[in-house]
């Protein structure tokens, strides 16, 4: 039987230094591998500062309060068990964006800024004055504002239609308002249908995890929400819809932008170039992993 260790006793009066030393133990002794760099997180998010100011204090040998020291011990705690980050803090880095986040969201991930930055790319190729993007299954928003923001002369609806999702989705829309933006609540495969060939990006990160494989990290196997991750037998169930979808949107040369799992390119492609799609290519993420696949609409 295992015994989890007890939470850190963080009372105070306690230097920030020491603070930070016993929970990034803590965390560590929980199997997180940047512990150290969590605990300076939560400790910035107690303290409503960056990490780096939390760096600062150490070296300068600051002392929590009380009620710091408690609140700190409380979250690394939580995050001991392996409740995301982000749902502690609250926030989620993506890009240049911070988004909300938290139960009932897929929290953004880095490598998911490839998604993005290829949308990114074929919107500013478009020589329309205001070419619209779509994204299909936008969570937390992150891909559709990122797109919105970077490429402001463009018009960016995303669809969501999980109601926990969507109202994170809503949050962040508000919170970043971007003029040119706008989420919407509807079903994947009826969605947008008055902009019907006018669409010149659609991109997704669909559902794509197979349903028999259970991811390994605790975070995303106990917290992320399972329509967000399982995507049918194959993974791929998702996806289908998402070609059909993009297709009945994009106009002629529009461009379609897939995010999937690093083993699931030939499939994509295969499925794809069977769909009508041209030009179909799979794109490597900075592990040499393969991550986006892209196509152009006939």
């Amino acid at each position: 039987m295992t015994t989890v260790p007890a939470a850190p006793d963080l009372s105070a009066p306690v230097t920030v230094r020491a603070a930070l030393a016993l929970a990034s133990g803590r965390l560590a002794r929980a199997g997180i591998l940047d512990a150290e760099v969590d605990a300076q997180l939560l400790l910035a998010h107690v303290l409503r500062v960056g990490r780096g100011e939390v760096q600062a204090a150490a070296i300068r040998g600051d002392v929590l309060g009380e009620a710091e020291s408690a609140e700190l011990a409380h979250l690394v705690e939580r995050r001991a068990t392996r409740e995301p980050l982000q749902h502690l803090t609250g926030r989620a880095p993506f890009r240049h964006l911070e988004l909300r986040v938290g139960p009932g969201v897929f929290v953004p991930r880095p490598e998911t800024e490839m998604l993005a930055q290829i949308a990114i790319d074929a919107l500013m190729a478009v020589a329309a004055p205001a070419p619209v993007a779509v994204d299909l299954g936008t969570g937390s928003g992150a891909v559709g504002l990122s797109i919105a923001t970077e490429v402001p002369h463009a018009r960016v609806i995303a669809v969501e239609n999980a109601v926990d999702a969507f109202i994170w989705a809503k949050e962040n829309f508000a919170e970043v308002a971007a003029d040119n933006a706008r989420v919407v609540f509807d079903d994947l495969d009826t969605a947008l249908t008055h902009l019907d060939g006018t669409v010149s990006v659609v991109a997704s990160n669909p559902p794509y995890v197979p349903n028999a494989a259970i991811p390994r990290d605790p975070e995303v196997r106990w917290f992320d929400p399972p329509s967000a991750l399982y995507g049918g037998s194959d993974g791929l169930d998702v996806v289908r819809r998402v070609s059909s979808t993009a297709w009945r949107l994009a106009h002629r040369g529009g461009v379609l932008a897939i995010e999937h799992g690093e083993l699931q390119g030939a499939d994509i492609r295969g499925l794809l170039t069977a769909d009508g799609w041209r030009a179909v290519a799979t794109h490597q993420d900075l592990t040499m992993r393969d991550r986006v696949t892209t196509a152009v609409r006939p």
